[in-house]
């Protein structure tokens, strides 16, 4: 075989494959840029503000993230970590504690609100006084309903974090699409001043 012929397929297959990799990486950059800008937009809409520093209560101690993002808007995915993981999980695990269910969650507290309904049941129709477990499965329902709203809140949050760490990924990708591209398009440039260069009657031999 000619090396011209070789140095000619060996310089186009790189330039088209070095092409499609370009293609492949501007397609994950938008995909990157469109969660990021997503992820921001739906933040900003919440309006979630970090608490301040000065007014935070046992959060930050084992919490940096809290202390760096004090007083600042929540527009990231890192913040949105941060802020489920570490402030919201940290109130719902402190009401749980006060109220005297520790490692309570919205799921096990249904199970003591059962129970607690039950008794008072049975004391109705044992013709006892209730006051004392209605006052007790009214603060089970209101400790549920906040359990309720902040592990809704928490696992949105996460999941936009997710959103964002897929773009961040993607963005990864992009970058070592785009690196490979410029590699290829330059080996395939290099290959066709080779071309250029090489005798028309030069042969390379593919046996050994």
């Amino acid at each position: 075989m000619k090396r011209r012929t070789l140095d000619l397929a060996f310089s186009v297959g790189g330039l088209l494959f070095g092409g499609l990799i370009l293609v492949l990486g501007l397609v994950l950059q938008n995909q990157s840029n469109f969660a990021s800008t997503y992820v921001k937009e739906q933040f900003g809409q919440q309006k979630i503000e970090f608490t301040a520093v000065d007014y935070l209560h046992g959060e930050q101690d084992d919490a940096p993230c809290l202390v760096e993002f004090a007083g600042t808007l929540l527009d990231s995915g890192k913040k949105a970590e941060c802020y489920a993981n570490e402030y919201i999980a940290f109130h719902l695990a402190s009401g749980a504690t006060e109220a005297g269910y520790e490692g309570a969650t919205y799921a096990t507290i249904g199970g003591v609100q059962r129970g607690i309904g039950a008794e008072i049941q049975a004391a109705k129709d044992a013709g006892k006084d209730t006051t004392e477990l209605d006052a007790s499965l009214t603060s089970v329902n209101t400790l549920r309903e906040t359990m309720f709203k902040g592990e809704t809140l928490r696992g949105l949050l996460l999941t936009t974090y997710g959103f964002s760490i897929f773009g961040d990924r993607a963005a990864l990708a992009a970058m070592i699409c785009f690196i490979g591209a410029a590699l290829l398009m330059v080996l395939s440039l290099a290959g066709l001043v080779h071309f250029k260069m090489t005798p028309a009657d030069k042969v390379v031999s593919l046996s050994h």
